[in-house]
């Protein structure tokens, strides 16, 4: 399911969004940029719509605290990837404060829907799957959101 917003209004609407979908893997992108004139990189205003991410994300994690059960990969071009991660996020953009690629969160998405969920992912493997590795995206060890059946 895929829902058009606006940065700015994503933390307002992420809770109802939450509660009519239900989903497992959340994924919180747009547009982003660092603006090394308004700041340092450690300065959440130099950013262009990080804050709105970072609040998003935040407001998710009151919906569902556990990593496990909902899966958040956050931000996008040059986001401020340190506080993503603070908030809640599993995943997050840019490490290196770089542009990533359009499809990089989806990469990370269909990945972990497609991984077990009685096992750890190989986080090293899934951000090799993206275009910039571990420079464009980061995150932290996570299960998979799939049940393995036998026989298949």
């Amino acid at each position: 399911m895929g829902i058009k917003e606006n940065e700015e209004t994503i933390p307002s609407n992420i809770k109802e969004l939450l509660k009519e979908y239900k989903p497992n893997i959340l994924v919180i992108t747009g547009h982003d940029a660092y603006y090394k004139k308004k700041g340092s990189s450690s300065d959440i205003k130099a950013y262009k719509s990080s804050e709105f991410f970072v609040d998003a994300v935040k407001k998710a994690r009151e919906f569902e605290n556990s990593h496990e059960k909902l899966i958040i990969i956050a931000g996008a071009c040059s986001s401020f990837y340190e506080e993503l991660i603070k908030a809640g996020a599993n995943f997050a953009s840019s490490p290196k404060r770089i542009n990533i690629h359009a499809l990089d969160p989806a990469i990370v998405a269909s990945t972990l829907s497609l991984s077990d969920i009685n096992k750890d992912i190989d986080l090293k493997s899934i951000l090799e799957k993206t275009k910039y590795g571990k420079d464009g995206i980061g995150g932290i060890i996570t299960k998979g959101t799939m049940y393995v059946g036998y026989p298949r």
